[in-house]
């Protein structure tokens, strides 16, 4: 059977938030080490990937490696039940056909129990390969949120330019253009982290901000963002979930004039 005990609900809340608008039903595999999902979206152009590690829970128990075929819309509907700083335990026996989540409030004067009806659901692995990246940025989350909102009032797209002075984003759209810059070892945000850059080349490359505004909704994980680029592949942008794992989205650039 799988039991896994989260210190507070939240995390598992703020995971859902960062993935629900990209990916409906999945699945999540469990095994010994942790839970991972992976997943395309629906229109089959970004893809999600999802690691929480054993060691970051308070309890983790996996006696056989099985998946978790969930509505994501339905655990959203269930997660609201929690408060933030609740418990939550999930249960699956490893043929049936529930997950049952338990929420405990802190002083444990009030349990919860949910069963939540899983789904079988087909799915392809793929497989995803290291990628030595031309240029690896990393920001204040917040920040790259901020940024890709600022600019989608412009346009569907953003260039985002890296060189040893830093990172640059720009959109062009009908009603003008605008370009954010954000110099190496820069401190925009109140919490003092900085942007670094670490760049074997520079790299020039459009994105949709439809999709680069869909991760950034995972902005409340982490502090920071990692923004992995090459040309010719996907970009990877991940979240660090502290110390229990992290959230990956990866986007293939835009090719011409494609808007």
């Amino acid at each position: 059977m799988l039991e896994a005990r989260l210190a507070k609900a939240s995390i598992l809340k703020k995971l859902l938030d960062a993935i629900k608008e990209l990916v409906t039903d999945a699945n999540f595999d469990c095994t010994d080490s942790g839970i991972s999902l992976q997943a395309m979206d629906n229109s089959h152009v970004a893809l999600v990937s999802l690691l929480l590690r054993a060691s970051g829970f308070d309890h983790f128990r996996c006696d056989r490696n099985h998946a978790l075929g969930i509505s994501l819309a339905s655990l959203g509907k269930v997660l609201k039940c929690a408060g933030n700083d609740d418990t939550l335990t999930i249960k699956s026996e490893e043929d049936g056909d529930i997950l049952q989540l338990v929420f405990e409030s802190p002083n444990v004067d009030r349990v919860s129990e949910y069963d939540l009806k899983l789904m079988d659901i087909d799915s392809e692995h793929l497989g995803i390969p290291d990628t030595a990246y031309d240029a690896v940025v990393k920001m204040p989350s917040g920040e790259f949120q901020r940024i890709c909102r600022d600019l989608s009032v412009l346009s569907e797209s953003v260039a985002i330019d890296v060189d040893k002075e830093g990172v640059k984003f720009s959109a062009v759209g009908e009603i003008g253009s605008g370009a954010i810059k954000i110099k190496q070892g820069a401190a925009v945000d109140d919490d003092g982290a900085v942007t670094t850059v670490e760049m074997s080349q520079p790299v020039s490359l459009t994105f949709s901000l439809k999709y680069l505004n869909n991760f950034a909704k995972a902005t409340p994980l982490s502090d920071t963002v990692s923004l992995n680029m090459s040309a010719d592949v996907p970009l990877l942008v991940e979240y660090k979930c502290s110390e229990i794992g992290y959230i990956r989205y990866y986007l293939a650039p835009k090719i011409g004039d494609d808007n």
